[in-house]
């Protein structure tokens, strides 16, 4: 019975295993979610849902914000964040997860009055760090934000 073919069929070839559909993002250093590069609104909401903690409801609030503020905003997902921009003018902010807090970037900052507290080593770009006890609860501080925001929708923006 030697040299006598086996009738077993070959076995099927292994599949990786599929990630589950409900997989939450990965986060990144300083808990940042890991979001793939993607335009529209379904990745924003995505990074948003998956931004840890506290995090998440100041996403929220700062993209219902925008929305409110510039109503034909275009969004997308670049580099791990939620940018904002105009049709035909470019990007004009986005957000990202530090440890303990959230940086808001306003890519053309210094032309914008008041000018946003924080500086950068460039001379456009200004940010707005939002830490946990300082969310925007005030009215006065989401009225500063909401007007940043006017103000960097109506400028030309950032082209990558």
């Amino acid at each position: 019975m030697a040299n006598q073919a086996s009738t077993k069929p070959p076995k099927p070839a292994k599949q990786p295993a599929a990630k589950p559909a409900t997989a939450k993002p990965r986060l990144l250093a300083g808990g940042n979610p890991q979001i793939a590069k993607a335009d529209g609104d379904a990745p924003v909401q995505a990074y948003i849902a998956a931004m840890p903690g506290w995090k998440s409801d100041v996403g929220r609030r700062l993209d219902a914000l925008i929305v409110r503020t510039v109503p034909e905003v275009r969004k997308a997902v670049k580099w791990n964040s939620p940018f904002y921009g105009v049709e035909g003018q470019g990007w004009f902010l986005s957000f990202h997860c530090f440890a303990k807090y959230i940086k808001v970037a306003f890519f053309r900052g210094a032309s914008l009055r008041p000018v946003p507290p924080g500086e950068s080593k460039d001379k456009d770009p200004r940010y707005l760090d939002i830490h946990e006890d300082e969310e925007l609860d005030e009215e006065l501080d989401e009225e500063q934000v909401a007007s940043w925001i006017r103000q960097a929708a109506a400028l030309p923006g950032w082209k990558p």
